[in-house]
């Protein structure tokens, strides 16, 4: 069976992008098998032609006022996606471990002798701290157990809308079951691109919460898993100048504001709680949103808490691991 992996990657005037690239193609184990999707939104792109694999690579270069976020920019991507059996959905600022597809298909390999659902492998990833001439990485690899992601208490229904996600400990060393997607980190089958195509009607808030709703209707389960292979810089603990969508001289260019982009993804969300979208973009009816409600300790309908504990605490994390081939054979192997 094949094993190629095609990457997806948008970019909003990122200077790390050029960096984020070069990790993934120099840390693959099998280079032969890993192919881009850029969708680049800068003044000035990166130089494509000088990369050694530039053949493996399909990107645009649009011009950042066009730009309608990320949503947006990944669902242009995936129309670049060739005969690519596995699809792994990044952002421009991201560090490659050593030998990191390897790792995710042993893991993938693993969890789908553990599973009898389609799933996809996601998380917050640990992070990752630059210098300031971006030639050096410093990496978080002191926390090697699983990370799921719960919502966040502080920002629950926040402004009438619903919450923020957060990464949290789920007390295991083993793959666990979640319910929430974060959208810097996807790792899957291509079927995903197939049944949950990227709505590109989404801008930012609302991403996350859209996605991992479908996938739960259509009977996709989440999976996290410990010592993800790739690193990400989060802006609210770093220091590094990066423009983003929202920037005001950018944005006063735009015929729709930011705001507005925003306004309408937030009622986008609350059509998609509500059952009101159509296919491709609409809940699945495998399972129910009332079901999510259950497991996630949050009613979305009625915009109301069932068991705060579990929403943003404990939540719904079910361990994963098998006698006859336990989940420790693999950490060992990649190491």
């Amino acid at each position: 069976m094949s094993m190629k992996i095609f990457i997806s990657i948008p970019s909003y005037q990122d200077p790390l992008l050029l960096e984020t690239l070069c990790s993934a193609y120099q840390n693959a184990a099998n280079k032969d098998n890993i192919s881009f999707g850029v969708c680049e939104q800068a003044n000035h792109g990166i130089d494509v032609e000088s990369l050694k694999f530039q053949d493996r690579v399909e990107y645009e270069l649009l011009d950042p006022v066009m730009a309608k976020g990320p949503c947006w920019a990944r669902a242009r991507i995936q129309k670049f996606l060739n005969d690519e059996d596995y699809f792994l959905q990044i952002d421009s600022h991201t560090i490659f471990a050593k030998n990191w597809d390897a790792i995710l298909l042993n893991y993938y390999s693993w969890l789908e002798d553990n599973l009898e659902n389609n799933f996809v492998i996601t998380g917050y990833p640990r992070e990752f701290k630059p210098n300031k001439e971006l030639t050096s990485f410093e990496l978080n690899t002191t926390h090697k157990d699983t990370l799921g992601i719960t919502f966040r208490e502080d920002r629950m229904f926040e402004d009438g809308h619903y919450s923020m996600q957060k990464s949290f400990p789920a007390n295991a060393e083993v793959p666990v079951k979640g319910l929430l997607v974060a959208g810097g980190f996807i790792f899957t089958k291509r079927k995903f691109i197939e049944d949950i195509p990227y709505d590109p009607d989404f801008y930012f808030h609302g991403e996350e919460l859209s996605i991992a709703l479908r996938l739960f209707t259509n009977k996709w389960d989440v999976v996290h898993i410990p010592r993800v292979p790739i690193f990400h810089f989060y802006t609210d603990v770093n220091d590094l100048d990066r423009k983003l969508h929202w920037d005001p001289e950018d944005d006063k260019n735009r015929v729709i504001k930011w705001n507005e982009l925003d306004k309408k993804s937030k009622a986008r969300l609350t059509d998609l709680v509500n059952n009101k979208l159509k296919e491709p973009f609409g809940l699945g009816s495998d399972r129910t949103i009332e079901e999510f409600g259950k497991l996630s300790g949050v009613d979305l309908i009625k915009k109301d808490i069932i068991d705060l504990d579990r929403a943003t605490n404990t939540f719904c994390f079910f361990k994963i691991d098998s006698d006859d081939r336990p989940f420790h054979s693999i950490i060992s192997a990649n190491n």
